[in-house]
């Protein structure tokens, strides 16, 4: 053992001291640096050598810069922070829905809807005159902008989601690029125990962490540079050096055929809807010929049924033969993109997708893509094949399964209201009758039952078997010049009733022409029936209707329209209030004055209950349960942040306990390593004054 060992000693002890305390005040000046980890030096002993009278140190070792953080709860709060920021962001846009629905300072449609029944009944008191008449369009315009501007300001919400969606998906993948360039950068310069990279292995975190606050990923660490990021789901963002991106695209249908089909083409639809259609072939054939298949709108979970509960089953059709009309999509079968022609046969277990709307996909290759939008079956479970987490997801959630609900209650209120009022007043009467009057709503197809799938009908699977009551006036004195009912049968001297099932809009005009002894004449345009007096001297009128054909084919009615983007009123009864049905016409052909018969019936719908596909209730306590849902999915919103976000704030504390900075725990440390750094010093001082003597006793 010699001196020289003893300066070898101090300058160790020096260099761990220096490093120790550029460590420490590294950390003291990132105290407040976003993703920054504290670190410490590790120290170890030198090499102990054998001697007199035992072994003798050779001093320490500054080994490695290592850096506090704690993997395990940083896999946690990812999780935790992608469902916090996907409560966040629905939560905050809800507020917004919830505002609108607000009635407290603004007329409403609530409000609106109350007077639009108020001047009903002020119709059917006696004495109403042309005023109330005037009044009752003025309200009646109130409430029909009320529905429409609701529903715009929610479609305005949608699209705004629209654009934060694309504008975060461009976020994410600038992030996996990120993530993907420092693997590449941290496999160059990290040597775990030697040269350890700790700053870029902050940065990595702290951009996981960013991503995490978008889409639900958790990753695999194997070390160095071979690091992944993986969804929830499964489908890998970030590989090593490479990246899988995120793509926001619009609507597409994809086909998945089994090993039985020989089927040649594609499906292809037409519209918008916030659903995701999933359609199975349930019976093979050729598309127009018998095929038959069923549609799912939770990824095949369940399968829509008819009104008596019984799985739905739609024709497969062409272009030519017709579009099925199925939820608010048209859905035909076609030739391929290129391709002129389609052959073969649908095979059951073929299976479609639609997507009518924009979605988020995972690029697993270049020519291969994965839908991961977001998608909730019927009882509200998220799909775990999809995105569930981070705020991208609750955009898609605040897009699709709340406005896009709220838009389609609001769209069933309105078709409601149409048809109910246009069910009271298409068999009513006003102060005027028609000299001819054209339906309101068109068939697209003329020659297929009113009721089918593919007679593009509005109404049509409102309709009923029945009949309805047609009189012809003459002008001249007001007496009834010919009256019946309209006879389906076209063999002599039978009769036949409407059967939606069964007559076709062209059998319809047919049974009007037969029925009135040629005073009464009807004809297709457009796919819309209109009704003529033959005669200029006289005038018709409707009666009785149980078939609702009056109604659906948008004749003598108050509204047009089907929806709460469309609802109207009717053009005829805005240009001439004397059209406006407050009586009607009794067995005999009369219509007394002062009758309110139709006015009583429309006001009385203020407390009807009517058929809301499969529920009775009225129309008001329709409207406030959508106000009530919307209150109540905010709360819950609300509850869900605050419950996630203070489980991810405790995670987030967690890990700051270890991987944070404390002042006063740096500083401490930074007054030992001077003490350490100065007793070094003074070793190599004690170490210089021995070799002075030692040279002096040579002397």
């Amino acid at each position: 053992m010699s001196i020289g060992t003893i300066f070898d000693i101090a300058r160790k002890g020096l260099f761990a001291s220096q490093s120790a305390i550029n460590v420490t005040g590294s950390n003291i000046s990132n105290v407040n640096t976003p993703g920054y980890s504290r670190r410490r030096v590790n120290l170890e002993e030198s090499l102990s050598l054998d001697f007199r009278p035992g072994q003798l140190g050779t001093g320490v070792d500054s080994v490695e810069v290592a850096r506090y953080f704690d993997d395990f709860i940083e896999h946690q709060y990812t999780v935790k922070v992608a469902e916090r920021n996907r409560y966040d962001a629905l939560w905050q846009n809800l507020r917004s829905v919830d505002n609108l629905f607000n009635e407290s300072e603004t007329r409403g449609i609530n409000t609106t809807l109350d007077q639009f029944w108020s001047d009903w009944d002020t119709l059917s008191s006696p004495g109403a005159d042309s005023a109330k008449r005037e009044q009752l369009i003025g309200n009646t315009q109130s409430l029909l902008n009320s529905i429409k501007s609701t529903q715009a300001d929610l479609e305005r919400m949608k699209q705004q989601m629209n654009g934060f969606i694309g504008q975060e998906v461009g976020e994410v993948n600038q992030l996996l690029e990120q993530i993907a360039d420092l693997n590449k950068q941290i496999a160059m310069h990290h040597d775990p125990g030697r040269n350890n990279a700790n700053a870029l292995l902050d940065q990595r975190a702290q951009l996981v962490r960013e991503v995490s606050q978008r889409i639900d990923v958790s990753y695999i660490d194997n070390g160095s540079g071979d690091f992944s990021v993986i969804t929830k789901a499964g489908q890998t963002l970030v590989d090593g050096g490479e990246v899988y991106s995120l793509s926001f695209e619009g609507p597409r249908a994809e086909k998945s055929l089994s090993s039985a089909s020989s089927f040649d083409g594609d499906i292809y639809f037409e519209g918008l809807d916030d659903e995701e259609y999933t359609i199975e072939v349930v019976k093979g054939g050729a598309p127009g010929a018998g095929a038959e298949f069923r549609v799912s709108l939770d990824g095949g979970r369940t399968w829509m049924t008819d009104e008596g509960g019984n799985e739905k089953h739609f024709a497969a059709q062409t272009d030519a033969d017709g579009r099925v009309q199925v939820g608010d999509l048209k859905i035909w079968f076609g030739p391929s993109e290129g391709s002129s022609t389609m052959s073969g046969n649908l095979a059951a277990k073929d299976t479609f997708t639609i997507t009518p709307k924009n979605g988020l996909y995972w690029h697993q290759t270049t020519s291969k893509e994965v839908n991961i939008t977001p998608l909730m079956t019927q009882n509200g479970i998220d799909d775990s094949s999809r995105l569930t987490g981070g705020s991208l997801a609750g955009y898609f959630n605040f897009r699709d399964e709340y406005v896009g609900d709220y838009q389609d209650r609001l769209d069933t209120l309105a078709n409601t209201l149409i048809w109910e009022v246009n069910r009271q007043h298409s068999q009513g009467a006003g102060t005027e009758k028609f000299a001819s009057v054209t339906g309101t709503y068109a068939a697209e197809h003329t020659d297929v039952p009113l009721s089918a799938d593919d007679s593009g009908l509005d109404f049509g699977k409102r309709l009923q078997s029945g009949n309805l009551q047609i009189f012809v006036y003459n002008k001249s004195d007001g007496s009834v010049a010919t009256s019946g009912s309209l006879n389906f049968s076209s063999t002599p001297g039978a009769t036949e009733n409407f059967d939606p099932s069964k007559h076709s809009l062209e059998d319809v005009r047919d049974a009007v022409n037969r029925s009135y002894g040629g005073k009464v004449q009807a004809k297709i345009t457009d796919g819309r029936l209109q009704i003529s007096s033959t005669d200029p001297d006289s005038e018709i009128a409707f009666g009785s209707d149980t078939t609702g054909l009056l109604a659906g084919l948008g004749i003598n009615t108050f509204f047009d329209g089907t929806s709460a983007n469309d609802i109207a009123m009717n053009s005829v009864i805005a240009a001439n209030t004397g059209f406006i049905a407050t009586g009607h016409i009794n067995g005999g052909g009369e219509a007394n004055l002062g009758d309110n018969t139709t006015a009583k019936n429309i006001a009385g719908l203020r407390i009807k209950q009517v058929d809301f596909g499969g529920h009775m209730e009225t129309l008001n306590q329709f409207y406030g349960d959508l106000v009530g849902r919307v209150g109540s999915d905010t709360a819950g919103a609300k509850y869900n942040f605050e419950f996630h976000n203070t489980l991810a704030t405790e995670l987030g504390t967690r890990q700051d306990e270890v991987a944070g900075v404390n002042l006063d725990e740096e500083l401490s440390n930074l007054i030992r390593y001077q003490h350490s750094y100065t007793a070094a010093a003074k070793l190599i001082t004690t170490a210089d004054e021995l070799m002075q003597t030692i040279i002096g006793l040579k002397n």
